[in-house]
Formats: C-alpha cells, sequence, structure tokens
C-alpha cells in the first residue's frame, strides 16, 4: 500500500457496478464504497465526494462518468479514488480520456486498491491495462455468442423460460436447459384449453389466470412474481414457444425447433390463433425449406448467408413467389453492400458448375472399369501383407493362451515363475497387441472396397449429377452443392466454388480422355486402358485423396 499522500488533491469516490455478466465478478457498489472509504481514512484522502454508477462501461456514455470528468475539468477535483482502472473505462474511448487528462494533470492521482497513478509515470503501462479491459469486453462477446448459438443449435432457447417453465437451477452456467415446472405448466395448459373451448373471452380468461388458479411470473415460492396482464395473457397465448419453436435473435424471422417439451400442438395452436382473431399473425414457417442456408458465406464481410420468401401479387389476380438469398449484415464493424441473389439465378449458377464437371457416359464406364482393375491389383498385391498380418495375430493368440496355462498351472502354484503384478502387464501387452492386429486386419479387409465404391459414386455423381438436380427437391438439391466443394461465397451476386481435389483433377484431365475414349471409338480400339495409362494416375490420386464420402 502506498504512504500517505499529504498533496491537497480533492478526490471523487468513483464506485460502478454493471448489472452485465462482465461484472458479476467484481465487488458490488456498497463493498467498493466500504474498501475505498479504508483506504481514503488510512491515506489521509480528502474525499469530496461519492459517485454511484450501475452500469456496464464497455461503451461510452456513462451520465455519472462524464459528469465526473466534466467537474474535474472545473476544478472542483484533481483526483479519482476508484477500486481498479476497469471500474473508469472498459472501452478505448473512456480510457484515453482518462489517459489523456492524467497526462495533462487534469487529474493528479488516480488512486486505486493496488496502486497510484501519477502523470509523471510511464504511460504504457496503464494503457496496457486499460487496453487488457477493453480486451476482456471484446473476447466475452465472442466467447458469449459463441455459447448462444452452440445453445439455440442444441436446441435451447438461450433466454429466461416462459410462464410454465424453469430453467435448470441444477446445472452449470452455460448447461443450463429448459424443463416444465410442475407447478405452473398444468395452468398455462388449462389456459390454452379454456381458449380452445371458444366459450371464453380473453378478459374471462384473464380473470380466472388471476382469481382461481393464481398464476404468476414466477412460481409462487420465489419472491417477486406478479399475475399476467391482460395483454400478458394475450402474449403467453401468441408464444409458438409452447408447441416447440422459438425464434433467435429476437425479431430476426430465424426460428428453430427447440428441444424442450412441448405444450401444445401446433394444430392447437393455431385454432387458438383463430379463436383470438390473430390469424394473420407471423408464424415461424416450419415448411417452408430453403435449399441452401447455413451452407454459404458473403465474401465481402463474411457473414452468413440467409434466405428469404416474397409474395407479389398482381391487380389481375397473379400470384408470384420468389426466394431471395442476402447476406445477414450481422457484422457491425463492417460494411456490406452486397445484393440480394434470386435462387433462380442460384440454379443457373450451379448448373453451369455441374456442366463444368459433367462426364459422358463413354467415360464413366471406362473409369469404373478402371477401377475395378487397380481394386483386383491392389487386393491381390496386399494378399501377402494380409497373411503375414494373420500369422502374428496367429502367434499373439497362441502366446496369450500359453501366458495363461503357464501362470494358472500347478508349476506355477507358488508364484514361482512369474507374479501377479507380472502376469498382468504381459496379458495387457498381448491384448493391446492382438487387438491392433485385428484393427489392421479389419480396416485392410474393407479399405479396397470402400476405396472401389467410393470412385463409383463419384464417377456416377458426375456424370448424372446435372439430371439429378434438375428433377430432385430442395434436400437433394442442397447434398449435391455441399459435394461440389468448399468455401462456398457469394461475390457480386456470383457463386464461388472452391472444388474438391478430384473435380479438379478430372477437369483438368477430362478433354483428353473423351477425345481418347471417341478416337478409340471411332477406329474400334479394342480397349483404352493400355493407350491412357498416362491420364490413369491423375485420377486415381484424385480419388483416393477424398475425405468425404459423396
Amino acid at each position: 500500500m502506498n504512504p500517505k499522500i499529504n498533496a491537497p488533491i480533492k478526490y471523487f469516490l468513483y464506485a460502478r457496478k454493471s448489472s452485465e455478466a462482465e461484472d458479476r465478478q467484481a465487488a458490488s457498489i456498497d463493498a467498493q464504497k466500504d474498501e475505498l472509504l479504508k483506504i481514503a481514512k488510512d491515506q489521509g484522502l480528502n474525499v469530496i465526494g461519492i459517485l454511484e454508477e450501475s452500469q456496464s462501461a464497455k461503451k461510452p456514455g456513462r451520465k455519472i462518468f462524464n459528469s465526473m470528468l466534466e467537474r474535474i475539468y472545473k476544478g472542483e477535483a484533481n483526483g479519482i479514488l476508484c477500486w481498479k482502472l476497469d471500474r473508469l473505462a472498459r472501452n478505448p474511448v473512456d480510457g484515453g480520456q482518462i489517459s489523456w487528462m492524467l497526462q495533462q494533470s487534469a487529474i493528479s492521482q488516480i488512486v486505486t486498491f493496488g496502486r497510484t497513478y501519477y502523470p509523471t509515470d510511464n504511460v504504457l503501462m496503464m494503457q496496457v491495462e486499460l487496453g487488457m479491459a477493453n480486451q476482456f469486453i471484446r473476447d466475452l462477446s465472442v466467447n458469449v455468442k459463441r455459447g448462444l448459438q452452440k445453445k439455440v443449435r442444441d436446441g435451447w432457447m438461450p433466454s429466461g423460460a416462459p410462464v410454465g417453465y424453469l430453467n435448470t437451477p441444477n446445472k452449470q452456467k452455460g448447461y443450463k436447459t429448459l424443463e416444465k415446472d410442475p407447478e405452473r405448466f398444468p395452468l398455462v395448459r388449462r389456459l390454452f384449453d379454456l381458449v380452445l373451448t371458444g366459450n371464453y373471452s380473453i378478459a374471462q380468461i384473464w380473470n380466472i389466470s388471476r382469481k382461481k388458479l393464481n398464476l404468476t411470473t414466477v412460481p409462487r415460492k420465489n419472491i417477486g412474481g406478479k399475475h399476467l396482464s391482460r395483454s400478458g395473457i394475450y402474449a403467453l397465448l401468441s408464444n409458438p414457444f409452447y408447441y416447440g419453436w422459438f425464434e433467435f435473435p429476437l425479431h430476426s424471422g430465424e426460428w428453430h425447433k427447440g428441444s424442450h417439451e412441448q405444450m401444445i400442438t401446433k394444430e392447437e395452436f393455431d385454432r387458438c390463433q383463430k379463436i383470438m382473431g390473430r390469424t394473420s399473425q407471423p408464424r415461424p414457417r416450419e415448411e417452408r425449406l430453403f435449399a441452401f442456408t447455413g451452407m454459404m458465406k458473403c465474401a465481402t464481410c463474411g457473414c452468413s448467408i440467409t434466405a428469404q420468401a416474397k409474395v407479389k401479387r398482381q391487380k389481375n389476380g397473379n400470384v408470384h413467389h420468389y426466394t431471395y438469398y442476402n447476406c445477414t449484415k450481422k457484422r457491425y464493424d463492417a460494411e456490406c453492400d452486397e445484393k440480394h441473389v434470386e435462387v433462380k439465378l442460384l440454379h443457373f449458377q450451379i448448373g453451369a458448375v455441374l456442366q463444368d464437371i459433367r462426364i459422358s457416359e463413354e467415360y464413366r464406364d471406362w473409369a469404373i472399369r478402371h477401377v475395378h482393375e487397380v481394386r483386383k491389383n491392389e487386393a491381390e498385391s496386399n494378399s501377402m501383407a494380409l497373411k503375414t498380418k494373420h500369422k502374428e495375430c496367429e502367434e499373439v493368440t497362441q502366446q496369450l493362451q500359453s501366458l495363461t496355462l503357464n501362470f494358472t498351472g500347478p508349476t506355477n502354484k507358488d508364484r514361482t515363475i512369474i507374479s501377479d503384478e507380472e502376469y498382468q502387464a504381459l496379458k495387457s501387452d498381448l491384448l493391446k497387441r492382438k487387438g491392433v492386429l485385428e484393427d489392421d486386419l479389419k480396416f485392410k479387409n474393407k479399405a479396397v472396397e470402400q476405396w472401389a465404391e467410393l470412385s463409383e459414386q463419384t464417377f456416377d455423381f458426375a456424370c448424372y449429377a446435372h439430371l439429378w438436380y434438375e428433377n430432385g427437391d430442395e434436400k437433394i438439391k442442397r447434398a449435391i452443392l455441399a459435394c461440389l466443394g468448399s468455401n462456398l461465397t457469394i461475390k457480386g451476386k456470383k457463386l464461388q466454388i472452391s472444388y474438391t481435389s478430384f473435380f479438379l483433377s478430372l477437369i483438368k484431365a477430362r478433354d483428353a480422355i473423351e477425345q481418347e475414349i471417341e478416337h478409340a471409338r471411332t477406329y474400334k480400339y479394342p480397349s483404352l486402358t493400355k493407350q491412357n495409362r498416362h491420364d490413369v494416375p491423375v485420377l486415381s490420386l484424385g480419388l483416393r485423396r477424398q475425405d468425404s464420402n459423396l
């Protein structure tokens, strides 16, 4: 602790507590005040005002903080007493202002629990502390968003539980889910049943929820629960969460299937909306499937590409349906001017890609014949290795049997040959060795067959994918696009694809091999295999390096 400061400096005691997650481990305002007043007493500091604030410091705009700096500029005080520097600033704007005022001696001292900052100090050290506070907020934001997206993918709404459900209190933070509230779940279900009878108005249901059911916003054992308002009853009865769907982020139009136990069916929910006269209210369109959502990124800003359906009704009664793919533009730190792309244009571009990799049926038949020849040759070359593995595996099995007989036999009754520990160690080593050999045999027996099967499927894909895409449904179209390659991006309304290594090899060698096939067919050569050996390794290596099963 620093010695007493006898200079005539007037201090503002500043205590801040945010209700947001990044400050939940920080001392509360009362605890900060108690400790700081003790420091002021020990060091003889002249505190002329105590300022309290309950607001996050991750962005500029705190009223009490800004007022304190204005009062310092006016000369009311020239020192600050706070718990740590991150109580003053967690963003570069406020941090820079504090640092500048200290350098200009507008602030003579900043006294914290651990140290005191002076205008003559090395400015680098203070900037490092303020930078660490700012980086903590940035990292926290990324981690929180990643955690929320993980919960959404798992089907859990990352927010407070609606009435009738509870956030699991017995699970670790970050792994909490939603479960039925045994007390209020049947009460909320009772409200839906009352609506479905058609005999009660919303006003009557509201009165029943208060006077007969005593339904509150939180469980009755908790303090602070209130009865639902009339608008709260409307919101509850119109919430798709109760039939298993939720929207995240709120008002984004992105709906997700929940993993929680649903209270009512979709049909019951729709009947409730019709009875309440809310048929025009937007619903999550679970029956609407967009083929390519979640697969593509915006090449300009890196955000995901989403889709939306539009309906255009003409005066003559004609109705036209359109589907557009566009950047979500969720990154606020990057400007994006990418325009939407109609799905028809995407289909045209994907069709062009499929034509780019397309091979003839003659090429396909020749390639598959070559695959079978390779499979036969490799099976023969592997036979000797398999025999060696089989023999080694049999030897290990015999060693295990011999070890067991020697250990349990009469000659080792008094453990004169090997001890229990030696026996267990030897047995464990032999069992591990046997397991490795059996796995090798299992893999080698299947490897060639799996390669041949994948090769046939790949050549079939190159030959017929354009037909499958043209006649397939949304799921088939999505699967075909996924097989073409990775790093799917859109820039300037154009789809960009990074081809797999096989398709790159195929495109490179296709024209030459197609010409040879046509030449062989025209001049009735008996076989093309020998005449194209210089082209075969290109495609064979391309297939062997495939990691995904087309």
